[in-house]
């Protein structure tokens, strides 16, 4: 079962780091290099559905949407994919630190049969480069809000 998981401090209160994260469509500021496009379509809290657009092969568009599972302010956020060839799940956690907020990303996804041996190693390479852009966020954090 493919699976990755990354943590790192940025040092910004955890109620800050925890609504930046919350709010799906900052995901176009920190996870650029793999999101196309994100929207907002209904909710708040548990059962917040987001339409994204992540880079398949050859760039293009392949449909990734997801609905939060767990909304615990300040602490943690999950989510399942709910559309796409692979949907993975994943969770958010916030710890407070001596320097700022740790925020720790998994991901893991189940493929059976044909998936897993055809896709198994592209959708690993994958996981590991979105748990990899947690170290964007502090940098988009300090980005002034786009007018």
């Amino acid at each position: 079962m493919p699976a990755s998981k990354n943590s790192v401090i940025i040092r910004r209160p955890i109620s800050e780091v925890f609504a930046f994260v919350a709010d799906g469509e900052n995901a176009s500021k920190w996870r650029s290099e793999h999101l196309l496009d994100i929207a907002h379509v209904s909710g708040t809290g548990v059962g917040t559905v987001y339409r994204q657009g992540v880079k398949g092969p050859g760039g293009r568009r392949i449909g990734a949407d997801y609905e939060l599972t767990a909304y615990e302010p300040s602490r943690r956020l999950a989510f399942k994919t709910t559309v796409g060839p692979v949907r993975p799940n994943g969770e958010f956690s916030f710890e407070e630190t001596d320097d700022g907020t740790k925020v720790s990303l998994s991901l893991d996804a189940e493929l059976t049969g044909i998936k897993k041996l055809l896709l198994g190693g592209a959708v690993q390479k994958s996981m590991e480069a979105e748990v990899k852009a947690l170290e964007n966020i502090e940098a988009a954090m300090a980005e002034p809000p786009a007018r």
